[in-house]
């Protein structure tokens, strides 16, 4: 293993709580951490600006630059070394390293690239180094795509950079629905939006002339489901991102259906439905239209979420007389209550990885996003606010984003992430109001 490796372990085990496990691999290899609770001490990497191969590629190369140590130092878990600091200048792509240079202001990853247009194709590369072991980590990559799709290779690079420094998937290559909100509280309109992880290229993609709610992705990311009030009563719609063409799933618009979600393979919906003034749990069939039960009780069951092999389903139901998450076969039948601590459980959804569920809790008059073992086992709240609810995974199980509303009348909504250890709590930047995050898998 690298002494970069080496130096990121280290400061995890600084951390009272916190296991860390070597992935099997070749020299140099990843490891496979798992940070759980703590503060860590980022690791220094140094960025110079990617070299520019031609003037036609210098605005590119600056903002691609910028972009990448944004994402890595908006995880927490990485520090950017100024470039004031810098000792050395790369003024070639593949001159050699001046490892003394870059170890004397403790540099312990340095990342060295450029960008060139070569016909009407944005051209880019970029080589990660161990600074200490003197060593690259990998072998360079290269990418080419159109101008305009500048930002998405910034991502994809620092995507490879978190892969390799951490040896868990990256996610900053990725997009976010949610509702954009403008106006007062008692008038206030609402869209459907969507946007790259960081807040950047916000769209519109419904008008404000319906209440909107809950945006959710399919597994391929081309498909969005949500809840509209197009027809008086709230009903589930799904929309093509590439036409942004909706239609709603019920050809009944009296019913009442909500919280929907994809199945992992997107071939089914499962979403709520209420009936006689019962709210149950059903699954439907995109291709066929068939729709199943799977829940009948007297109570409401709400907020269903698929376990990523497909076998089981989270939900909220207030059979026991509150709000207390529940765990059932994706057939439906008998369900266990995993829910254990003091106050309201809501908004359930199961990790990428499988291994947690987070989730939304009230007591005290607080709310606290939190994340527990699928038994319900290990729960710990990572945060607490006046209102925070409806969390979201990253692709890799990382991060999670979810809605905050200050106090006041104004109850201003806006959209906040944080690590699964609690720590890096930090606001996404929107244009304006914005609730009900959803985020994308990866993007291809």
């Amino acid at each position: 293993m690298t002494r970069l490796f080496h130096a990121l372990l280290a400061s995890l085990l600084a951390v009272a709580a916190l296991s860390a496990q070597p992935a099997t691999a070749q020299s140099p290899g990843p490891l496979r951490i798992e940070i759980t609770e703590g503060v860590i001490e980022p690791l220094p990497f140094a960025l110079p600006e990617f070299i520019a191969g031609n003037s036609a590629a210098t605005d590119a190369a600056s903002d691609i630059t910028r972009v990448i140590a944004a994402d890595l130092v908006g995880t927490g878990l990485f520090r950017e070394v100024p470039r004031s600091a810098h000792i050395s200048s790369v003024t070639s792509f593949d001159s050699p390293v001046q490892w003394s240079d870059w170890q004397a202001i403790n540099a312990q990853a340095l990342i060295t690239g450029s960008v060139t247009m070569e016909g009407g194709q944005l051209v880019v590369r970029f080589r990660l180094f161990d600074v200490f072991s003197e060593q690259p980590l990998g072998s360079g990559l290269q990418f080419v795509g159109s101008p305009d799709s500048w930002r998405r290779m910034a991502h994809t690079v620092a995507d490879h950079v978190y892969e390799r420094i951490t040896g868990e998937s990256g996610y900053f290559d990725s997009r976010v629905v949610f509702v954009a909100q403008e106006g007062p509280k008692n008038a206030r309109l609402r869209r459907i939006s969507i946007m790259d992880y960081d807040g950047a290229n916000v769209q519109f993609l419904t008008d404000s002339r319906s209440l909107v709610l809950a945006p959710r992705f399919s597994p391929t990311g081309d498909r969005i489901l949500y809840t509209s009030y197009e027809s008086g009563t709230p009903q589930v719609y799904l929309m093509d991102l590439a036409t942004v063409r909706s239609r709603p799933l019920s050809e009944n618009s009296l019913a009442m259906t909500f919280s929907p979600r994809f199945s992992p393979d997107g071939r089914s919906v499962v979403y709520s439905e209420e009936r006689g003034g019962n709210t149950d749990i059903y699954l439907l069939n995109l291709a066929t239209g068939d729709r199943r039960r799977l829940t009948d009780a007297p109570s409401i069951e709400t907020a269903p979420s698929f376990s990523p092999d497909g076998s089981q389903i989270v939900f909220e139901s207030d059979r026991s007389g509150s709000q207390q998450l529940y765990i059932m076969s994706a057939n439906g039948g008998d369900a266990r209550r995993i829910s254990r601590n003091e106050g309201r459980y809501g908004t359930p959804v199961w990790s990428p990885r499988g291994d947690l569920i987070a989730f939304t809790n009230q007591q005290d008059g607080r709310f606290h996003i939190g994340v527990m073992r699928t038994d319900g086992s290990e729960e710990r709240l990572l945060t607490s606010s006046f209102l925070d609810e409806g969390p979201t995974w990253a692709p890799n199980g990382r991060v999670i984003m979810f809605t905050r509303e200050t106090a006041g009348a104004d109850g201003a909504p806006a959209i906040y992430s944080v690590d699964i250890s609690g720590r890096n709590l930090q606001r996404v930047s929107t244009p304006g109001m914005a609730s009900d995050p959803a985020w994308s898998p990866q993007l291809q």
